[in-house]
């Protein structure tokens, strides 16, 4: 024998709580760059999708990790 031992790659796979978690993180990512966009767009971009600037204001001026949408349904929330 040559002394060279032939293994397989072990694949990882994510455990059930990782992907949560990657998942939870990728939302929070995503909130934090769409508040960001909401809040520089013009009034006229705003007035189109009916919010108004100070709505804009309050939504990107959460929490990033606050993903629940509002309780008076926020015309930007998809249903």
């Amino acid at each position: 024998m040559s002394g060279h031992v032939l293994t397989r790659p072990v694949r990882r796979v994510a455990r059930p709580a990782q992907a949560r978690w990657l998942v939870w993180l990728a939302e929070v990512l995503r909130a934090i760059e769409t508040r960001r966009h909401l809040a520089q767009m013009d009034d006229r971009m705003l007035k189109d999708i009916g919010v108004t600037r100070a709505d804009a204001f309050e939504e990107a001026a959460r929490a990033p990790w606050d993903l629940d949408p509002k309780p008076r349904s926020a015309p930007w929330v998809m249903r």
